[in-house]
């Protein structure tokens, strides 16, 4: 797999630079729903569902080798509303005091 792979896999799911492993699976359920034949209406597009699977797959294997980082600085990153709590949790208005 290539980055450039990795990033026609994300523009065929429609997804930007960071999703959540629930974003992506709710996203190839919507796609793959829209574009099955079954789906009614315009008859479905085949080939849109194999574009969309192996979008899917890509995904897949990077998130399988995917090193997570569990350090403080990416804990803070993903998670703002801590990062403000730490902050100010010792200020006499909005913490202890």
């Amino acid at each position: 797999m290539t980055y450039a792979d990795l990033q026609e896999a994300l523009r065929v799911l429609g997804l930007g630079e960071r999703a959540s492993l629930t974003e992506i699976k709710a996203r190839h359920r919507e796609l793959v729903k829209r574009h099955h034949p079954d789906a009614g209406g315009s008859g479905g597009d085949p080939d849109m569902i194999r574009r969309v699977n192996a979008a899917n797959k890509v995904l897949q294997e990077y998130l399988a080798e995917y090193r997570f980082s569990f350090s403080e600085e990416e804990f803070y990153e993903q998670n703002p509303e801590e990062r403000l709590r730490r902050q100010f949790m010792d200020a006499a208005l909005w913490g202890k005091g």
